[in-house]
């Protein structure tokens, strides 16, 4: 999972729980609108800090060309898809892109070469989007119960 310039502490917290919880990673990539040692995102994220996988990168390209994600599909969510999350066979490794709140993934983002594909959460008729991390939750979840939850109790 990547999230593109977060900007409020608590929903990267909340996303480093859920990590720590699911085995993904958080690829955050700068500027970052907070500094990791922000109390709100430490008591977001309790003291699941050292059971998360957390990489900075100081830039959406140096993300996508790190060794780690080189290869892998990028899958940009936005109001803007048609194509519902549940509509991809998610593999692993795959990258679930989310942008900043309130503004989203901007175009750059959108149209980067790498994206493979825009994504949306349904939702109803006249709602703008969801909490940053809760979307991240519902899909990141989705993705892991398609692989049957490896690893899970």
């Amino acid at each position: 999972m990547m999230f593109l310039e977060p900007r409020i502490p608590p929903n990267t917290g909340n996303a480093i729980r859920m990590v720590a919880g699911t085995g993904a990673t958080l690829h955050l990539v700068e500027p970052l609108g907070f500094d990791l040692s922000d109390a709100k995102l430490k008591r977001a994220g309790l003291d699941y800090h050292d059971l998360a996988s957390v990489t900075v990168h100081p830039s959406f390209d140096a993300a996508l060309a790190s060794e780690e994600l080189a290869s892998s599909r990028v899958f940009a969510f936005t109001a803007k898809a048609t194509r519902w999350h549940t509509d991809v066979a998610f593999r692993p490794g795959d990258v679930l892109l989310f942008g900043p709140e309130p503004t989203g993934l901007p175009d750059t983002a959108l149209e980067h070469p790498r994206v493979d594909d825009l994504i949306r959460i349904p939702m109803l008729e006249g709602r703008r989007s969801l909490n940053l991390s809760n979307a991240a939750a519902v899909v990141t979840y989705e993705a892991w119960r398609q692989h049957g939850f490896p690893g899970a109790r």
